[in-house]
């Protein structure tokens, strides 16, 4: 947020910014997504939903498990959340108590530390490193139980902010090892459907009692709309319904009408995947002939998390220049991991292919200057 405060000064005086510092897309919504809500409205009134969703939202998210993964999924099973954010929020309140301890990768998404701290859990970080490609493992995370018990371990696949992806047999023997323990498992799926190295897994195809969490925002570019979904085990439902009744009484109706009519929009979904995958192309093939050859594998998501210890051991430092000399905005790797993140920078390739283009020969300039 910072980075993209000091962006707007820049435009503000005229220059011209390269964002690559928000996971957003700059697709609009689905056709069919932005045509349905346009119905409603002209329709008239827009009132509450159930605390758990439009019965016909759950049906067709569920319906796309069987879809998407062959995955018989009852509707009864999903919760309608305000994004994946609410998700997170909803998940652990009501697996957790505080003092809990739970289980997350490092680098990793900032926000499920800071809310697990804000509800008095305590996040535990899980170092990663390349020869786990990145990921929690069963081995690390059975260590971490012993030194003292987890309640609970959340893992994301593709990751935010380092894009790599769980291999199917991975994540099948992380949940596993997590159920054989007693720990609740947690998947943050939110980036699925922006796979390329390979297909994404879902955890809801290997156990009945983890947890997943997902959102229109990414893949059907849906962030400002803020609704999302989880698959939560059958006997956590009624919890969740309780929470989201008096937290938020339910998620807003134009957002869920739109959210249903965004899965026939898959086609035009796809063409926009079609430009991520050009824009990975072109970072991973031009950033080390920019001056930037190490970065984490690529997989999924629309991110590259790029080493930057060759030049700095201060990113924040870092994208500050980056920004005010070159006018390409980054998020510094500290934001992710506050132990390395200080020699990482990622990199978001949501953006249009042209700019990617002038990113990576701004880059290069900038780094050639020193």
């Amino acid at each position: 947020m910072d980075v993209m405060e000091r962006a707007a000064r820049i435009e503000a005086e005229g220059g011209h910014v390269i964002h690559m510092e928000v996971g957003q897309p700059a697709a609009p919504a689905p056709d069919s997504a932005r045509e349905a809500a346009r119905r409603a409205l002209d329709h008239g009134r827009i009132g509450y939903t159930t605390a758990l969703g439009l019965p016909s939202l759950r049906a067709r998210i569920a319906r796309h498990y069987g879809d998407s993964y062959g995955v018989d999924l009852d509707p009864a099973r999903v919760v309608v959340t305000t994004g994946s954010s609410a998700g997170f929020i909803l998940a652990f309140l009501a697996m957790f108590e505080p003092g809990d301890r739970v289980a997350i990768a490092n680098p990793g998404y900032p926000p499920y530390r800071h809310i697990l701290t804000a509800l008095g859990c305590e996040p535990v970080l899980i170092e990663t490193d390349a020869a786990s490609r990145w990921v929690i493992t069963p081995e690390a995370l059975a260590d971490a139980h012993r030194q003292a018990p987890l309640k609970g371990v959340l893992v994301a696949s593709p990751a935010n902010p380092t894009g790599t992806m769980m291999r199917p047999e991975a994540l099948a023997e992380l949940v596993a090892t997590a159920e054989a323990l007693g720990i609740r498992f947690i998947s943050d799926e939110i980036y699925h459907g922006l796979d390329y190295a390979f297909p994404a897994t879902t955890a809801a195809a290997l156990s009945a009692n983890a947890t997943i969490i997902n959102s229109f925002s990414k893949y059907f570019c849906m962030t400002g709309w803020r609704v999302g979904w989880m698959v939560m085990p059958a006997p956590l439902v009624r919890a969740a319904e309780r929470l989201q009744q008096n937290l938020t009484i339910s998620v807003p109706t134009l957002s869920q009408i739109a959210a249903e009519a965004a899965f026939d929009g898959a086609a035009q979904m796809e063409a926009v995947k079609h430009g991520y995958e050009e824009n990975r192309l072109i970072l991973t093939q031009a950033l080390p002939r920019a001056g930037l050859p190490e970065f984490l594998p690529v997989d999924g998501a629309f991110y590259l998390y790029a080493d930057i210890s060759r030049f700095t051991d201060d990113s924040a430092a870092f994208a500050r220049r980056l920004l005010d000399e070159a006018h390409v905005a980054t998020t510094p790797g500290v934001d992710f991991d506050p132990h390395r993140g200080h020699h990482y920078l990622r990199l978001s390739y949501a953006g249009a292919l042209e700019e990617m283009r002038e990113a990576v020969a701004r880059i290069g300039a900038f780094l050639a200057r020193g």
